[in-house]
């Protein structure tokens, strides 16, 4: 890749938001009262907007929103985007979806959370993309149960099966976990692994594949690959990374990286999900919080910095 990644625009102060952080320019909030705890956003294939929904605690619905943030309803239903209470999954069950990808047209929810690193029913549910104004819901086509080659107890010794970012690439759903210290819920451990579903059993554990790990990557809580497929942005709660896809093989922590570290004031806004818009701009989704809305923010991919230029830096001072 030869450009230079993203300056992070001004804020925008939308809804009392003080402005001042690193980049990130406010395009609208998401307010739907439903839309209380968003984790996962994927652009659509069938026009200009983004599916997204709710993680634990939630019912097994879908929403899809503009990029106002505002829902689009079924026309013929004759209820305000506010009344509209999402496209229900039927089959399907919301423990802790934690992520959405999409491929040629076909939706893939992610319920991977894993919070106490305990779970022996982690999963994901196949649906077929529908038009949003024509449907009210749609039925869970699969689900492929999956686990981690290397997790062997539930919880193990280690805390680092929990999963909040997931991706299609080549035609094969993609997962990078989030590590914590053994037994501490709220203790947090750098690192991610990236695995690969090979199979797609519906009757039996589908064990991923593990493909590559960095240990500079911390939290992460989405990721997307470009339309055009050449590069992969993976979201943290303190920065943005992107990773040039490898001249050979499936492991994308092996392309160069480049990285943004988000202002401080970002950090507790505890970002959720990145979505590309084009192949020169992303999305950036900060769950709802008491102070802070929901809130989508767009980076524009125009100067970046190589992982290793920042990484030095942090170093030097």
């Amino acid at each position: 890749m030869t450009a230079r990644l993203a300056r992070l625009c001004s804020w925008l102060a939308i809804a009392g938001i003080a402005a001042g952080a690193c980049g990130a320019e406010d395009l609208a909030v998401a307010s739907h009262p439903a839309l209380n705890e968003l984790s996962g956003l994927v652009k659509s294939d069938l026009g200009d907007f983004y599916w997204t929904h709710n993680d634990s605690g939630d019912s097994a619905r879908l929403f899809a929103i503009n990029a106002a943030g505002v829902p689009l309803v079924p026309s013929w239903l004759g209820v305000s985007p506010d009344e509209w209470q999402g496209h229900m999954i039927h089959h399907a069950v919301n423990v802790d979806w934690e992520s959405i990808a999409l491929a040629n047209g076909v939706l893939y929810l992610a319920d991977v959370g894993n919070n106490g690193n305990a779970r022996r029913d982690l999963g994901v549910y196949v649906v077929n993309e529908p038009q949003p104004t024509r449907v009210v819901g749609m039925k869970a086509l699969r689900h492929l149960p999956i686990r981690y080659p290397d997790q062997e107890a539930y919880p193990g010794d280690v805390w680092h099966f929990d999963c909040e970012a997931v991706f299609v690439a080549d035609g094969k759903l993609h997962f990078i976990t989030k590590h914590r210290q053994a037994g501490q819920i709220a203790g947090w451990e750098a690192g991610a692994k990236l695995y690969r579903l090979d199979t797609d059993y519906a009757d039996r554990e589908n064990v991923l594949t593990l493909v590559g790990r960095r240990d500079d990557v911390a939290l992460a809580t989405g990721a997307d690959p470009s339309p055009d497929g050449s590069r992969l942005a993976v979201v943290t709660y303190t920065a943005l990374w992107l990773f040039d896809r490898p001249a050979q093989g499936g492991n994308w922590f092996a392309g160069e990286a480049w990285k943004l570290d988000f202002d401080r004031s970002l950090w507790d806004r505890q970002l959720e999900t990145v979505a590309w818009r084009d192949d020169a701009s992303l999305l950036l989704v900060n769950e709802r919080q008491p102070t802070v809305p929901a809130t989508m923010m767009r980076v524009d991919v125009a100067e970046f910095v190589p992982a290793e230029a920042v990484q030095g830096k942090e170093l030097q001072e």
